[in-house]
């Protein structure tokens, strides 16, 4: 199964699932807008995408710039801030087994189609 992280509000969440449901695989839809990942959730997720959670962090919401932008965290800090915050994660994200990627451009979800 296919699993979707994904805020109907963006234009780029929404082409990667299209993306997905053209593909006719099976797709799990986490609207995490509405039910915010844990910290454990996103530590896994951050582990399945092989980055630092800084990485995932969409540095253009107003609420980066205004509280956050040039301050420095921990990792486990910035966990916390994103899920306690979860427009400032980039989406889509789009996990399967024991490997995850951003789907933004859409064509970064093909390894996971294969």
């Amino acid at each position: 199964m296919i699993k979707i992280y994904h805020n109907p509000q963006c234009k780029k969440s929404r082409a990667g699932l299209e993306y997905l449901k053209a593909s006719g695989k099976p797709v799990e839809v986490v609207e995490y807008m509405k039910n915010p990942l844990t910290d454990k959730e996103l530590e896994t997720l951050l582990i399945k995408l092989n980055k630092k959670p800084r990485e995932v962090l969409r540095t253009q919401e107003d609420y980066y710039k205004q509280n956050l932008k040039g301050k420095q965290f921990e990792d486990h800090e910035w966990i916390r801030i994103i899920t306690e915050h979860p427009k400032l994660l980039q989406r889509p994200i789009v996990e399967t087994g024991y490997r995850a990627v951003i789907g933004d451009p859409v064509e970064n979800i093909n390894p996971l189609l294969s």
